[in-house]
Parts: structure tokens; C-alpha cells; sequence
């Protein structure tokens, strides 16, 4: 495995010149690393597993990460794809626009409240 050190600043630049983040995780409570590659305009791909498709929504595609066959279909038809790539972009920004951190403390405020009432 490779590890690379770094920075918020050098994490942006690897999205923002990425051909796609690829995310096959089997398991995820929120999913933070599609929706941040989507904030930096990087086409996702990735799992059909846990919270991952609601948070990213209709803009990524997805696979069966426990299905080598289905990821290396799905990668291939992806990736060398432009004109999809380029919608992703475009749905990622729209489908970014729903998560902010202010909404976040709205919500989790609202249920503070609820639970005291």
C-alpha cells in the first residue's frame, strides 16, 4: 500500500486532476469522501453499499464492490467516457449544493429541540 502525506491543498489538487474518484467501500455511516470529490468538480464512481448512494445521488455511478467483474465493467465503461465524466461534474455540483455545514448544524439543532420538547 502507498501512502502519501499532505495537505488540504495538495488533497484539492488531486481531485481537481483526477480522472475520477474511484470509492469502493463496502460500508460507510455518511460517505464525507464522495461528497467531498464532488465539491472539487471530480467525476464519482463508486459502491452501491451503505449511505453511498444517498448521498451521491443520481451523480455517480455505481458498482457492486464485491463483484471484481462488475467494478472492472463498470471502470471501463466509465473512465473512458468524456461526455459522461463531464455530466457527472455537472451532477456532482448540483447534488453538492443539497449538504453544507450549516444545514448540518440546522438539522442537528432542530433535533436537539425535538428531543427536549
Amino acid at each position: 500500500m502507498y501512502q502519501i502525506s499532505g495537505n488540504d491543498r495538495l488533497l484539492a489538487l488531486y481531485y481537481q486532476n483526477a480522472k475520477a474518484f474511484i470509492y469502493p467501500s463496502l460500508y460507510e455511516g455518511f460517505g464525507m469522501p464522495p461528497l467531498e470529490a464532488m465539491s472539487f468538480s471530480c467525476p464519482v464512481i463508486c459502491s452501491n453499499r451503505g449511505s453511498i448512494p444517498e448521498i451521491v445521488g443520481d451523480a455517480g455511478i455505481y458498482f457492486d464492490p464485491e463483484s471484481p467483474d462488475h467494478v472492472q465493467e463498470v471502470l471501463e465503461k466509465s473512465l473512458f467516457d468524456d461526455v459522461l465524466l463531464k455530466d457527472l461534474v455537472h451532477r456532482g455540483k448540483e447534488r453538492n449544493r443539497q449538504f453544507s455545514w450549516e444545514k448540518c448544524a440546522r438539522e442537528t439543532l432542530e433535533v436537539y429541540r425535538a428531543l427536549c420538547n
